[in-house]
Formats: structure tokens, C-alpha cells, sequence
């Protein structure tokens, strides 16, 4: 079996140009901008227009990180874009990205893990491209989670934004992906769900009157990240074979800055060495990551060659890790 070093080639990125203030959220549910940054770390996030599809914010993300990898569309032949809003059931969401960019020559299919998607998409696209499978795979996160959010709750509406994320992989001689690590318990699925739309009325009133909007049990959701968070950057350094101290940057999802402020004290390393953008974007699922790493990458904190440990958690519920070096 073939086993080619797979690496990141190219990088790319995509918000909706409209922002939604902390103090805009103020006007809208019983909340306050002291409250929301006091608990979360947000103080901004963005929001696509009705008439935008998640498949319109990957398309933009997938092409931006093609044309850093300074190849054509033509020349992709995976895509897997990692969502929980699709456009639709079916086609997926990655079929409408191959069509919107003019991948012609590409195999193109959705996962779902919530927000540890996009590193499942990465774990996954190794695999093809390491046997020699395929030789370039764009991943893509793309959310447009404010279609499911429940803005009379002031628990979860101040917390999510839209975006949309994407790597190309390819094989490289040097650096590349060091280890991924993915996990699952569904056990506790129930504590951040967002119902399928095509359940009855009746079914809805047996899960709790939950309606198609997300809903968390956020002290849950909060203990179990605060724990799963050191474990799973464990797991990916131990996998990785390096040290800690070998990490240039830690990347997070980009959920909560107590919890990565937790993952920070218990690794007993320093939070200017976490990458953190939540206070512009929120939590923007899955895509968290990609965005945060495209957007130091350009503003130049983030440079080639630099070793990156990312880890995730997200509704399955799920949890994800793995150490890069662009």
C-alpha cells in the first residue's frame, strides 16, 4: 500500500460581510454585551442573508484556498465538505460546491460531526491521499448556523455566527499532517441536538418540545469539553510523537474562551501561544479552525513551517484532534 506524506498546500477562508453586535443582541433577547463577553469571550459574529446557501459559503471558502494552493479546479479530485446545515438532504452540499467552483473531475460527498467535522474531513482525506487514491482533496466546513438558531434563547443565540472554512491537501516532502485523532460518544448525544426538520409535531413533543432550532444543555456541554479538550491535544501530540513544547500554536474550536482557558491551564501553557478569534466570528462550528488558521496566516502570526496542534468537540457528541506543520 502506498503511503505518500499528505500536507497542507493551500488555505482559505469565507464570513458573510453582515455583522451582529453584542449590543445588536441586546435589542433583541434579555442579554447584554458585559454578560455575553464575561462568559463566552464574543463580541461579534456574522450572519449570512436569507438567499445565501452553506453550499455558497464553501464554494467561496474552496476557491480562496485553491487559488492559495495555486492550482485549478479541474485538478481536485475529492471534496468533502463537513456541515450540519446542508443546503438540502440531498444533493449534497459538497455536489453544489463541485458545480459552484467547476470541480468537474472530483468525487464529492458530506460528513456530519457537528464541530469536530472539519477535522474528521481532514482524518479522512489523509487516508485517500496517502494510498494514493486521490492526489488533491479540498476539505471544507461550512455553516450558516443561524438558520438553526432559536434567537428568542438567550442561551444559545448570542453564541453562534456563519462561516466557512477549507484546506487542499496534497502529498509534500516535508511537514505535512503528523497524526489526527477522532472520537465519538453517543451516549450523550442529547445534550446538543437540533431536530430533523421532517419529525412530527408529535414526535417533537416526545424529545422535549424541542422545535428545529439548536438546543444545549450548556453546563453539560461545558464540562464535558473542559475535559475532553486537554485529552484530545493529547492524544494527537502522543500520536504525533513530539513534545508540547514542539507546538508553535494551539488551535481550538472556537467555542467558549473558559474553555479554552481551561485546556491552557491544565496543558500549563501560556494562552498567547492559543490562536483565538471567537471575539470576531463566534462559534462558527466546524469551521472554526479552518477560518482561525486562514486568518493568522494572513495577517502573518501564523507562518510556513509552523507546528499546529487543533482540537475540537461538537454534538455526536464528538471530539477531534491533530498536529500539522504547514
Amino acid at each position: 500500500m502506498i503511503k505518500n506524506k499528505v500536507g497542507v498546500i493551500g488555505t482559505g477562508s469565507y464570513v458573510p460581510e453582515k455583522i451582529l453586535t453584542n449590543f445588536d443582541l441586546e435589542k433583541m433577547v434579555d442579554t447584554s454585551d458585559k454578560w455575553i463577553q464575561e462568559r463566552t469571550g464574543i463580541i461579534e459574529r456574522r450572519i449570512a442573508e436569507s438567499n445565501t446557501a452553506t453550499s455558497d459559503l464553501a464554494a467561496k471558502a474552496a476557491m480562496r484556498a485553491i487559488e492559495s494552493a495555486q492550482i485549478k479546479p479541474e485538478q481536485i479530485d475529492l471534496i468533502i465538505v463537513a456541515t450540519v446545515t446542508p443546503d438540502q438532504f440531498f444533493p449534497s452540499t459538497a455536489c453544489q460546491v463541485q458545480k459552484l467552483i467547476g470541480a468537474s473531475n472530483a468525487a464529492a460527498f458530506d460528513i456530519s460531526a457537528a464541530c469536530s467535522g472539519f477535522i474528521f474531513a481532514l482524518s479522512i482525506a489523509c487516508q485517500y491521499i496517502s494510498t494514493g487514491s486521490y492526489k488533491n482533496a479540498v476539505i471544507i466546513s461550512a455553516d450558516t448556523l443561524s438558520k438553526v438558531t432559536d434567537w428568542n434563547d438567550r442561551n444559545t443565540c448570542v453564541l453562534f455566527g456563519d462561516g466557512a472554512g477549507a484546506f487542499v491537501l496534497s502529498s509534500v516532502n516535508q511537514g505535512g499532517i503528523l497524526s489526527t485523532h477522532i472520537g465519538s460518544d453517543g451516549s450523550r448525544g442529547e445534550l446538543l441536538t437540533c431536530p430533523a426538520c421532517f419529525f412530527s409535531p408529535e414526535e417533537i413533543e416526545k424529545r422535549g418540545g424541542k422545535k428545529q432550532t439548536t438546543w444545549m444543555n450548556g453546563p453539560e456541554i461545558f464540562k464535558f469539553a473542559t475535559k475532553i479538550m486537554p485529552f484530545v491535544f493529547n492524544k494527537a501530540i502522543e500520536k504525533a510523537a513530539i513534545s508540547i513544547d514542539q507546538i508553535d500554536w494551539f488551535v481550538p474550536h472556537q467555542a467558549n474562551l473558559r474553555i479554552i482557558s481551561s485546556a491552557a491551564k491544565k496543558f500549563n501553557v501560556a494562552m498567547d501561544k492559543f490562536i483565538i478569534t471567537l471575539q470576531r466570528y463566534g462559534n462558527t462550528s466546524a469551521s472554526s479552525i479552518p477560518i482561525a488558521i486562514d486568518d493568522c496566516l494572513k495577517s502573518g502570526k501564523i507562518k510556513k513551517g509552523d507546528t499546529l496542534s487543533l482540537a475540537a468537540f461538537g454534538g455526536g457528541l464528538t471530539y477531534a484532534s491533530a498536529v500539522i506543520t504547514l
